[in-house]
């Protein structure tokens, strides 16, 4: 196995085993909302609060990441998520503890993704960059996943509290996977502090702004339908199973299991689909999962009443279609800004990528509540699934107006950006910038 190999591998596993915590307190919130009175505007308090820490945050672990190291704010923030998600369990005796900890949850974990794809960035050339972020991003999926069906039923069997022991506990092995196993890259530029005085910085945007920008504005309207179809499916398919005819705890089973599944679909999705953009181009497969997420989207909603199997399988293809695409975005961003700043960029598409998962579950919450009176429970659902495919299509949109890609040939990176140690006259091997581990 080569050294690339095994860093992607210790960095997926880390992933893994570091994000588990995202999704703990929705799925033992029931026991929550028992045993401390929780409202629903408390428990809604406590989900966007999470949200708003990892936004806070991820814009500046970017900058720490490109002005300390990405390995040393990533070690970090595993750690700190590690040490605030376990006090949740341990500490929480009412609404304002339980905000509170999961805000600082949120405030770490906010500093793991930026700095991680910078050291992935740092490791892979472009033409195979789009595979490693994928896979990357197919762990954090598949996190999620694994945290519904770790937490969920150990509370059910034993106490909430437990539960959440049990996927906090691994993110110290995550911690400790990313400090025995990952170096950063020997081809990584140097700290701002470390370059050399003759000539100026590298400009973060050397190629202009127009398809960072663009990358950026698709990320938006990429996140503004995921997190909302993630937050909503289960809730929507134990509105099916209902009107199926289902008893209240089979229907709330039958969703925990379908929606842990239509996740899990996309971790596969993600991990082919940032390879298929290696050769592809980062523009075509874009648009091809974007349109293929959000014209079914329009379909979604309606189907409240009919086969469950039909709701489950238009569920799934939406699921695998809808996460499909996330790689692309941070591999693409990659090669259009220097690597200096690389860490400061990607921070920035994160934030500005997450703020719509604020904005759109509230929207559709909306619509489906009293924002539109009048319309059977059909039509709210399907007007609501419809609202999150409309955002979406702004993702293909905006790669209609992206630069033409020309995919480079096998070892010869697309964006003459990346440091290559094999050129002599790099022109980061001029400037100092290449050098050894940092």
């Amino acid at each position: 196995m080569s050294r690339q190999s095994r860093v992607l591998f210790a960095m997926v596993a880390s992933m893994f085993l570091g994000y588990m915590p995202w999704y703990g307190f929705s799925a033992v919130s029931p026991h929550l909302v028992r045993e401390f009175g929780l409202t629903p505007q408390q428990t809604g308090a406590i989900l966007s609060a999470f949200q708003l820490g990892y936004v806070a945050t991820v814009i500046v672990s970017g900058m720490l990441a490109d002005r300390f190291g990405n390995k040393r704010v990533l070690v970090c923030a595993t750690l700190a998520t590690a040490v605030f998600s376990t006090l949740f369990p341990l500490l929480s005796t009412g609404f304002a503890s339980i905000l509170a900890l999961r805000l600082a949850t949120g405030l770490s974990a906010g500093a793991i993704y930026a700095p991680g794809m910078a050291l992935l960035s740092s490791w892979f050339p472009p033409e195979r960059r789009g595979m490693a972020i994928g896979a990357y991003t197919a762990a954090l999926t598949a996190s999620y996943a694994g945290g519904y069906l770790v937490a969920s039923p150990v509370a059910a069997a034993f106490s909430w509290r437990l539960g959440i022991l049990c996927i906090s506990l691994p993110v110290f092995a995550a911690s400790l996977i990313l400090v025995l196993f990952v170096p950063n890259s020997p081809h990584s530029p140097r700290m701002a502090a470390d370059l050399p005085e003759n000539g100026p910085a590298p400009s973060l945007f050397p190629r202009g702004a127009k398809a960072p920008l663009l990358l950026t504005l698709g990320y938006f309207g990429h996140m503004w339908e995921l997190y909302a179809f993630w937050g909503w499916v289960g809730p929507f398919l134990v509105a099916c199973a209902l009107k199926a005819g289902w008893a209240a705890p089979r229907a709330e089973s039958f969703s925990g299991v379908a929606s842990a599944g239509i996740i899990l679909s996309g971790s596969l999705a993600v991990a082919g689909i940032g390879f298929m953009s290696d050769r592809l181009g980062r523009r075509r497969t874009i648009i091809l999962s974007g349109l293929a997420s959000s014209t079914a989207e329009f379909l979604f909603g309606f189907l409240h009443g009919a086969p469950l199997s039909a709701t489950v399988g238009v569920g799934s293809w939406i699921g695998f279609w809808c996460v499909a695409d996330s790689a692309v975005y941070k591999a693409g961003l990659s090669e259009t800004v220097s690597p200096r700043h690389r860490g400061t960029a990607l921070g920035l598409q994160s934030a500005i990528g997450y703020l719509a998962t604020v904005l759109s579950p509230l929207l559709f919450g909306w619509v489906l509540g009293n924002g539109l009176p009048g319309l059977g429970e059909t039509t709210r659902w399907g007007l609501a699934f419809a609202l999150l495919g409309a955002g979406s299509l702004l993702a293909p949109a905006a790669m209609f107006f992206f630069p033409e890609e020309k995919r480079p040939a096998a070892g010869r990176p697309l964006d003459t950006n990346q440091p290559n140690p094999e050129r002599r006259d790099d022109p980061w091997r001029k400037r100092g910038v290449l050098s050894g581990s940092r």
